[in-house]
């Protein structure tokens, strides 16, 4: 069948590997894009739309889980074509393979097999043509990630100690910053946005690099790009179409929460 296909790949000659087996294996299969890194890959995917996004799971910058992720916060609905079947592509790790099985995505292993190749095609190709015409696909989609990060080994508190204090310095000054004052964090490029009730520091860091040395009890991740304590929440508000925002104690803005974390917010 027709298909249209992104592979994001930093490693040039397995990404052109890849494409060559999937040529063999599913010649009508149409790669419209390669990425050599997980913000192009993210970039053109929401442009291209693919029905396949062949997603490696450790790119620098933005692994493939983080792709996914992004991709599923970002996915417009309003719009032609439905969410496209994520499949990632790994070395062998036994711990992956379990997560990925669990949360039902498919997935290719480094170095390409074509017999488990084919049978990923097949799977495919019944994935399309069951979805054909059965709406968007993102909600599956997103309750597919809850699965895998669920499943996949945790990420946060790895450090012995939570974080204390943030330096975060501004011209010759260094502002130490208490954590217990953050009202949440906000990924800016190559910095964190570190806001308080009172004022807002920039800290030369990024939040995949921050989250691991927060208390995960306390600091709630509601977006791929913004991280809230959660004693600072005030209110959540879920509008007709089931979007969520926050209101804050002591900060006048409203939050975003993504399809991913609004499962976060139930009453009790």
């Amino acid at each position: 069948m027709q298909a249209r296909a992104l592979i994001a790949e930093d490693e040039p000659l397995l990404a052109a590997e890849l494409r060559s087996a999937l040529a063999a294996l599913w010649p009508e299969l149409d790669v419209v894009a390669v990425a050599g890194d997980g913000e192009s890959a993210l970039e053109r995917a929401l442009a291209l739309r693919p029905d396949v996004c062949f997603l490696d799971i450790r790119m620098p910058e933005m692994s493939g889980l983080e792709v996914a992720q992004a991709l599923a916060e970002d996915w417009r609905e309003d719009e032609a074509g439905a969410f496209p079947l994520v499949v990632f592509v790994t070395a062998y790790d036994q711990y992956a393979v379990q997560a990925f099985e669990q949360a039902a995505f498919d997935y290719v292993l480094k170095p390409i097999d074509a017999t488990r190749l084919a049978r990923t095609c097949r799977r495919l190709r019944e994935a399309l043509a069951a979805r054909s015409g059965a709406g968007s696909g993102v909600g599956e989609a997103v309750e597919q990630l809850r699965a895998l990060l669920a499943a996949a080994p945790p990420q946060r508190n790895v450090a012995s100690e939570p974080l204390r204090v943030l330096q975060a310095g501004v011209g010759s000054t260094v502002h130490m910053v208490p954590v217990d004052d953050v009202v949440y964090f906000e990924a800016a490029d190559k910095y964190v946005r570190v806001v308080t009730a009172e004022r807002e520091h920039l800290v030369r860091a990024s939040l995949r690099e921050l989250l691991p040395r927060l208390d995960a009890a306390r600091f709630w991740q509601i977006h791929r790009g913004a991280v809230v304590r959660a004693d600072a929440i005030a209110t959540a508000h879920r509008d007709d179409a089931g979007r969520v925002t926050l209101a804050l104690r002591g900060r006048p803005e409203r939050l975003a929460v993504s399809r991913l974390y609004a499962p976060l917010f139930k009453p009790m």
